[in-house]
């Protein structure tokens, strides 16, 4: 169902119109590298410096953990997990040995939290082979997904579909031309994006039955 688990994730106000006029495809380029550059370089590339502050993932994961009734049993794989921050938050409600987390980026594994760092791999959502089905209790995916093109999401949602009980993703959509705009203006990775009816649409044709949500700036 279309649910949102990150409420209480802190919101920032958006200069749109600034960021869209430095949202080159050079830069574009640079950022899907998902290197040092995207993680900790100049803010035109991504975060500007990725690191880790209780305030972000804190009270997400007491609700993700409340919602889906997790416990001590329950495993949870974090598709995009990047330096491990929401997993290491989760690790304060669930037993580290039962969180995994798998990122397409090279360099945010190799930084990930010293904490985090044993539970955490370079990986490929369109290729989950390695996890059997059902596998988990819980396949965690915020703002992953969208990074691939359209024949690529649905690879990464049918295997999210096959290794997990249950599904939370997040992804970039937009419900009326105003919110379209401010997307275009504010993406930087993300190959595709879609009206919320086109990704429920979607979702139906590939099969994907988990819960959802939109990012929109």
């Amino acid at each position: 169902m279309e649910i949102d688990l990150l409420a209480k994730y802190p919101r920032t106000k958006r200069d749109l119109k600034a960021r869209g006029a430095t949202k080159t495809e050079k830069v574009r380029k640079v950022a899907r590298k998902f290197g040092r550059e995207f993680f900790d370089g100049d803010r035109k590339f991504g975060y500007g410096g990725f690191n880790y502050d209780p305030r972000f993932w804190t009270e997400v994961v007491k609700d993700i953990v409340n919602h889906y009734k997790l416990d001590e049993t329950s495993k949870v794989l974090d598709i995009g997990c990047a330096k491990g921050f929401m997993l290491y938050d989760l690790s304060h409600h669930l037993p580290l040995e039962n969180l995994r987390g798998i990122d397409i980026s090279e360099y945010a594994i190799t930084n990930a939290m010293s904490e985090v760092k044993d539970v955490v791999e370079v990986g490929d959502a369109r290729d989950l082979s390695k996890f059997d089905n059902n596998e988990f209790d819980l396949v965690i995916s915020i703002n992953t997904v969208h990074n691939l093109k359209i024949n690529e999401c649905g690879d990464a949602l049918q295997e999210i579909e096959r290794v997990g009980q249950n599904k939370f993703i997040t992804v970039d959509a937009w419900t009326t031309e105003k919110e379209k705009d401010a997307m275009m203006a504010w993406n930087l990775t993300a190959k595709t994006m879609m009206h919320v009816d086109d990704w429920k649409q979607f979702f139906k044709t590939v099969g994907y039955t988990g819960d959802y949500y939109w990012f929109m700036p």
